[in-house]
């Protein structure tokens, strides 16, 4: 959990779900205190990393972030409104919580940050499901609920009494009824509603970048959904696990998505490049993405001397074309000059041309 949460709701760091047909809905629950220009109470829910749901304390009402979620109402016309009050509601209860955790940690002043982390995914191949309910404060972990022993973890000290008044029978019966039942549920309602944005799949441009002879080669895949994906490179068929560079899955500004994995050539011979493949996979795309390395296939930011040179070639050319055209029209001017007749000579023509 750590500081992870925090962040995800600043945009700063997004989350990306392992590689199989898993769904998931997550909902982040922020308390702040003395923290400026940020909401004292922030409300973000996602479905499959997709920000669904958005509530704050300034706008003090429970807004859709997708389009499709708004269809919603088609079932419940009230459904808004009704996650407006709840939200509401739990914003009143969170300023109470925060300062409450302020006082077990005796700390009244300076910033502080209570978060909730709770929610379930649901294998639809299997139809497991997996449900969880973490508590943060400043960044580290309060308490969590653990419910295969159907008790609360409390790793700091501060946490026991919750931990006393939270673990009876009446209210665990209430949690596992949610995160195994209710919360798969609307899962399967919202993975329903948005299935044409959720189920996409979006195939990758893939290739091959390398800045300078020296540098790692650098295997960048953009443009595709969803971000359950996996990158590596392989020699002879082998997946490596040296020398390589692993980047993060991190979104691209359309909704899609981007990754990259770097390989060290610096000691591979050349003529044994065509041994090495990058391969690309990508949950939903039946075939691999598979790119071999090669000098002809990577793109770089060195520049060709040969290009260079006929380009020196060519305006050197066009220059002396230019002397050339400058030099015969100064010739052609000073001949003209020198056949001009005089002014007298003007004058003694001029009768004879009335004449005729």
């Amino acid at each position: 959990m750590k500081m992870l949460l925090f962040l995800l709701l600043l945009g700063t760091v997004g989350l990306h779900c392992t590689f199989a047909r898993t769904h998931s809905i997550q909902y982040f629950y922020t308390a702040s205190s003395g923290v400026p220009n940020f909401p004292e109470f922030v409300l973000v829910g996602l479905v499959d990393d997709v920000e669904m749901v958005h509530y704050d304390s300034n706008t003090k009402r429970a807004e859709p972030k997708q389009d499709w979620m708004k269809n919603i109402t088609d079932e419940d016309l009230q459904y808004w409104e009704t996650q407006t009050q709840r939200a509401q509601g739990n914003q009143q209860n969170y300023k109470v919580y925060i300062e409450t955790v302020k006082q077990r940690f005796n700390q009244t002043g300076g910033v502080h940050i209570f978060q909730e982390m709770y929610g379930c995914e649901w294998d639809d191949e299997t139809d497991e499901v997996k449900g969880y309910n973490n508590f943060g404060f400043d960044g580290e972990d309060f308490i969590a609920l653990d419910l295969e022993t159907e008790k609360w973890i409390a790793p700091r000290p501060e946490a026991l009494l919750t931990k006393q008044r939270w673990e009876n029978k009446a209210d665990m019966a209430q949690w596992k009824n949610y995160f195994t039942k209710e919360c798969p549920d609307y899962l399967k309602k919202y993975v329903n509603l948005g299935r044409s944005v959720l189920m996409r799949t979006d195939i990758p441009s893939v290739s091959l970048l390398q800045k300078s002879p020296s540098s790692p080669v650098s295997c960048h895949a953009t443009g595709f959904y969803p971000d359950r994906a996996a990158m590596f490179w392989s020699r002879d068929g082998v997946e490596l696990h040296d020398n390589l560079g692993h980047g993060e899955i991190l979104p691209n500004h359309d909704g899609s998505f981007q990754m990259s994995v770097d390989l060290d050539v610096s000691s591979v011979p050349a003529e044994h490049w065509g041994k090495y493949r990058c391969v690309f996979q990508l949950s939903g795309m039946k075939e691999d993405h598979v790119i071999e390395l090669g000098s002809a296939v990577i793109r770089t930011n060195r520049r060709n001397p040969l290009p260079l040179i006929i380009g020196a070639a060519v305006a050197a050319l066009l220059l002396l074309l230019l002397l050339a055209v400058i030099g015969f029209l100064v010739y052609r001017k000073r001949n003209d000059k020198k056949n001009t007749p005089s002014p007298a000579s003007s004058a003694e023509l001029t009768p004879l041309e009335v004449k005729h």
